[in-house]
């Protein structure tokens, strides 16, 4: 899969990638991660990729030239693979693991992170196949929500966990937050590991994390348990 990435600041993702998942599915081949500079594609010597909105409101946009010439030379380089436009914004969608699942197919994306006050409407109209939010909250910039979202996304690549069990059961994987989790030693601090996670009856213990992981979304994330509840009855009416 190959993630071509237009930036005003490349320099926020060295390192970045370097290391855990994403640096392993590197060095194996099954991603490719490229930077593009805005600024190249800028007209002048100062290579300005910023302006003043028209209407007087305050902070500056993204220019739609150097943007477009940007978006334009990702695709180019990617163009055997029919790549998609993803805009980092926080108009965008909510990214979830429904949303991750649905990227995780393609063969290239082309993701621009926004800065400042946005983009020019008119790149939005012509060439971001989709827009994408991490939170209803404001960053400098979209770099930091790209990480996340390649991250994501990779996390799900065939090959790229050495246990491909551990990625299906992750949280929000069949719509519910992971059960608790243990490990040595049985007892740290006057607490112990329940007694069922030591028995080795897997059947019972599926059944113990099946029943914690519910408790835990239920209270936690009474949105996700409500439509986990709705995907339970929409199931058991199919015929």
């Amino acid at each position: 899969m190959f993630f071509e990435i237009c930036t005003l600041f490349p320099s926020m993702f060295e390192g970045v990638f370097d290391d855990s998942i994403v640096k392993r599915s590197r060095e194996k081949g099954l991603i490719t991660i490229g930077i593009t500079d805005i600024r190249d594609f800028a007209a002048d010597r100062h290579r300005t990729a910023d302006d003043y909105p028209y209407g007087g409101s305050a902070g500056m946009l993204l220019k739609p030239e150097p943007l477009a010439k940007a978006i334009r030379a990702g695709t180019a380089k990617h163009a055997q693979y029919n790549p998609k436009t993803i805009l980092m914004t926080p108009q965008g969608e909510p990214l979830c693991h429904r949303v991750v699942e649905e990227l995780q197919p393609e063969e290239a994306l082309i993701i621009v992170c926004g800065r400042y006050k946005g983009i020019d409407e008119r790149i939005r109209q012509h060439y971001i196949d989709r827009e994408i939010s991490i939170g209803d909250y404001v960053l400098s910039g979209g770099e930091i929500p790209a990480m996340v979202l390649i991250d994501a996304i990779t996390r799900l690549l065939p090959e790229a966990i050495g246990c491909r069990d551990s990625a299906e059961k992750d949280s929000f994987y069949d719509g519910l937050l992971s059960p608790p989790q243990y490990t040595r030693p049985e007892e740290f601090e006057g607490l112990r590991v329940p007694e069922i996670l030591l028995s080795g009856h897997h059947a019972n213990i599926e059944r113990w994390q099946k029943d914690q992981a519910q408790a835990i979304t239920r209270k936690r994330r009474p949105d996700l348990w409500e439509r986990y509840q709705h995907k339970d009855i929409n199931t058991n009416d199919l015929p």
